[in-house]
């Protein structure tokens, strides 16, 4: 099967996006609460967004600033408060999350909006979701503004908030059908975690050993 050669520099950004989001998938979601220092709580989700580092514990979020290339509330408030925290989407609050991403004006709560539960940081000014399955505390480690429409964020997690049932503390392994993650695909739509299977990486000898006997 051939391939088609695709030369970003060829493309127009919304081209090259739709080329990423369609194949880097299924994408993690980072549900991103904050708090502005007026004290206005904000949320949204982003899902460009991964965890980079466990030492130091680093998670990268991508925000696309507005078409007139102002900040958006996210971004804005991570700036002024230097913090912020990070939701994981499971399958039962999907349709809240989607709420949150609806362009309200700066003033309003989207969590009031969802439905959703404000539950102050233990570390950080900006608040968790109660009704999230997990939530990373985050201070701002660094910013790197890749251009004038999009900023990556660096967050340092100082503090996570695990339900109960998802997480074992003798092994620190958690379950990912009590988590029931979902992540991005290409255009509206999402995927779960559920969708899974086992494979281990095999030695170099085994593969060694493997190509002689189909040799």
């Amino acid at each position: 099967m051939s391939h088609h050669a695709l030369n970003f520099a060829d493309l127009t950004p919304r081209e090259a996006y739709k080329v990423m989001i369609g194949t880097v998938v299924p994408r993690p979601i980072a549900w991103v609460t904050t708090v502005s220092p007026e004290g206005v709580v904000n949320a949204a989700p982003y899902s460009f967004f991964n965890c980079l580092s466990a030492d130091p514990p680093i998670l990268a979020l991508g925000v696309e600033n507005k078409p007139d290339r102002s900040f958006k509330d996210t971004a804005w408030n991570i700036r002024m408060t230097e913090c912020f925290t990070v939701n994981i989407v499971d399958r039962a609050n999907v349709e809240a999350m989607s709420v949150t991403a609806a362009g309200f004006a700066p003033d309003v709560d989207e969590l009031e909006m969802a439905g959703l539960t404000a539950v102050p940081g233990v570390d950080v000014a900006s608040p968790r979701i109660a009704e999230a399955p997990v939530a990373f505390e985050c201070r701002r480690y660094l910013g790197i503004e890749v251009s004038s429409a999009r900023e990556i964020i660096l967050g340092k997690i100082v503090m996570a908030h695990v339900r109960e049932d998802i997480i074992d503390l003798e092994t620190y392994y958690s379950d990912h059908e009590k988590l029931d993650a979902l992540g991005r695909m290409g255009g509206i739509g999402y995927a779960g975690t559920k969708d899974y299977f086992d494979l281990a990486t095999p030695s170099a000898s085994e593969v060694i050993a493997g190509k002689r006997q189909r040799a």
